[in-house]
């Protein structure tokens, strides 16, 4: 069949209950190996051991961290391994998979966009698999992807964007919305920009960089030594101090009984597993926390400042001067153009928190819109403003024009006037 990576040649034994059986398969597998589609020899996999691979050693180095931790190792540990795991990477069929998202259609009651996701993940990490002679194909491919429901995408009104820029004017980070609504910066790219990329003088921000979380890990060598003094064991019913302190919580290393009624609510707390390796934050060599990396797409872009912005821009900048000065050494100099009273960094949660408080304030429906269809309604006032959807896509920082088509949506005015033009070349202007 050829030669191994260590040069040895490599045999493959067939059986069969007859020489002619035997001689098929024999033929079967010369026809692969001329056609180049065999696999590594030695014993394939199984789909879990190769998602874990390919989450840890291939996946890691692409996919941002962030998205990592809220998206692919979720849908991996959770569906993927538990529901195919156990089958080896070259016994992986369609029908295994067909199987598979029915369950998780009409067992799990999974939404038919989560359903796609775990697909296209899925096919992915097979995709690379078929390119290291793992299997002879990726199944992934010959399986009809899950229909996933269009999302709908919101954007304000014109009216409604202005009531929000005049609330934001009073707002100590009121700027931050000014531009999300004028110029559609994702959410890392604004609470990771930087005064070193605002250039007030030319009236530009460069949009370079992005902040983003990532979660801590261990860069010790032993993490399940390293977090032992935070392993969390719930106490059992006997536990001497649990009496002593009734009515509050308490946590020993004895792990909670069944159907433990000591803590409160009945909320016991989480165990940790025998091989714990967590509790990451507490490692003295921790990796991970607030990151700063290329935007999505690793496209950097030049975004100018609307000339009636920039009075605003340059009055926040002044005063974020002097809370550092006020501050003193008690202010951690990041930079950032929006940051907390001490100059820290603004998590994601509280600045989308802060977004619910401006619509509700402004007296529109709370969860009327997203964070992210402020970007959306960038997009729209700026193609309502007659805008090329080439430039809008600069702008917007999209790799591709179809994504920027969907972030620009037609509204009602500008339908109402095509309708209006193309009446009147068929019908001539309406009368009267």
């Amino acid at each position: 069949m050829g030669v191994k990576a260590d040069g040895s040649p490599d045999r493959r034994h067939r059986q069969g209950r007859t020489e002619a059986e035997v001689t098929k398969k024999v033929q079967e597998l010369e026809a692969k190996r001329d056609a180049g589609k065999t696999s590594k020899p030695g014993r394939a996999p199984t789909v879990a051991e190769w998602m874990q691979t390919w989450l840890d050693k291939v996946a890691a180095r692409k996919v941002d961290p962030s998205t990592m931790h809220s998206t692919y190792r979720p849908k991996v540990q959770r569906w993927i391994i538990p529901g195919l795991g156990h089958h080896r990477l070259d016994r992986l069929y369609p029908e295994h998979l067909d199987a598979f998202y029915m369950v998780l259609a009409e067992e799990e009651g999974l939404a038919p966009n989560t359903i796609l996701q775990v697909h296209r993940i899925l096919s992915r990490a097979l995709k690379v698999a078929h390119q290291r002679d793992l299997v002879a194909r990726n199944v992934a491919t010959l399986v009809d992807a899950p229909h996933g429901e269009e999302t709908e995408t919101e954007t304000l009104t014109t009216e409604e964007a202005r009531t929000l820029l005049a609330l934001a004017g009073e707002q100590r980070n009121g700027t931050r919305w000014s531009v999300a609504l004028s110029l559609g910066l994702r959410q890392g790219e604004a609470l990771g920009l930087r005064w070193k990329y605002v250039d007030l003088g030319r009236g530009v921000i460069r949009v370079h960089w992005q902040l983003k979380f990532v979660a801590y890990k261990h860069g010790c060598a032993d993490p399940h030594a390293c977090g032992a003094k935070l392993h969390r064991w719930p106490c059992p019913p006997d536990c001497p101090k649990a009496q002593r302190k009734a009515g509050r919580r308490h946590v020993c290393q004895t792990r909670c009984a069944p159907r433990c009624r000591r803590h409160a609510k009945g909320k016991c707390p989480r165990l940790c597993p025998p091989d714990c390796t967590a509790h990451a934050r507490s490692c003295p060599q921790k990796k991970g926390g607030w990151t700063f990396t290329r935007p999505k797409g690793k496209r950097k872009r030049e975004a100018p400042i609307p000339p009636q912005l920039l009075p605003a821009l340059k009055a926040h900048k002044e005063a974020q001067d002097a809370e550092r000065r006020a501050a003193g050494e008690a202010w951690q100099d990041w930079g950032l153009v929006w940051c907390g009273p001490d100059g820290a960094p603004i998590r994601a949660r509280d600045d989308w928190e802060a977004w619910k408080d401006l619509l509700r304030v402004g007296g529109i429906e709370a969860d009327a819109y997203r964070l992210h269809d402020a970007r959306h309604t960038a997009g729209t006032l700026l193609g309502e403003q007659g805008v090329s959807i080439h430039v809008i896509q600069r702008i917007l920082g999209h790799a591709q024009l179809s994504t920027t088509r969907r972030y620009v949506q037609p509204t009602d005015p500008l339908t109402t006037d095509a309708v209006g033009r193309i009446g009147g070349a068929l019908w001539g202007p309406p009368a009267g």
